[in-house]
Formats: structure tokens, C-alpha cells, sequence
């Protein structure tokens, strides 16, 4: 991992630090850690400022917690990923919303 980017990601505290759990980060499903090397390989490219990132990340957590929608960390991370591409013109809504159901079919599969 790129060395700022890595202090980076490590200074961040308050509502927007990471979950660890002995000083390691913690992951409940898969997809979180993809979610999180997806944001850290977009930064670290140069594709998506950390900055922003983090910026997007706490407006995610703060939303959350106005509508008390319960949803988890990652979920905001995602949201925010998710924002930020949109954003950036990465991905467009119609190819989420098509990942997305195909997602769900993989998972009523058991796949």
C-alpha cells in the first residue's frame, strides 16, 4: 500500500476510523474488503483523492445517522464509493443497478 495513502487511511478517527479489532482491520463479509481495496486501489492510482474519499465517507456516516437507517460501516463505505464514481463518471447508474440485481440473483443461488 502507497506509504501516504497508508497514513492516511490510518489517521482517520472518530465516526470515519476503521473497524479493528487488535489493532487489525475487521471484516465482517467479503465484500467489505473489496469494498475497502476498491477505494484504497482508486487512490492509490490517482483515480480518487483520499481526501475526497474521506470527505464522501463522513457525509455518508452523518446521512446515516440523520435518518437512523442502521446501516453498517461498510455500507456507508459503499455509499460513498458508490457516490464518488458516480461522480467521477467511473460508472454509470444503469451498470450499478445491473450489478446489483445480478448480485442478488447470485446470492438467492447460493452462489
Amino acid at each position: 500500500m502507497d506509504r501516504a495513502i497508508d497514513s492516511q487511511i490510518s489517521e482517520m478517527g472518530g465516526s470515519e476510523a476503521l473497524p479493528r479489532k487488535n489493532g487489525e482491520l475487521v471484516f465482517e463479509q467479503p465484500w467489505e474488503s473489496r469494498a475497502f481495496g476498491l477505494a484504497v486501489g482508486l487512490s492509490e492510482a490517482g483515480v480518487l483523492p483520499w481526501p475526497e474519499f474521506r470527505e464522501a465517507l463522513v457525509s455518508a456516516i452523518q446521512e446515516s445517522e440523520r435518518s437512523d437507517d442502521d446501516r453498517t460501516y461498510y455500507e456507508q463505505w459503499a455509499s460513498a464509493l458508490e457516490r464518488l464514481a458516480l461522480d467521477r463518471g467511473l460508472v454509470t447508474e444503469e451498470s450499478l443497478r445491473g450489478r446489483a440485481q445480478w448480485l442478488e440473483e447470485e446470492s438467492r443461488h447460493g452462489h
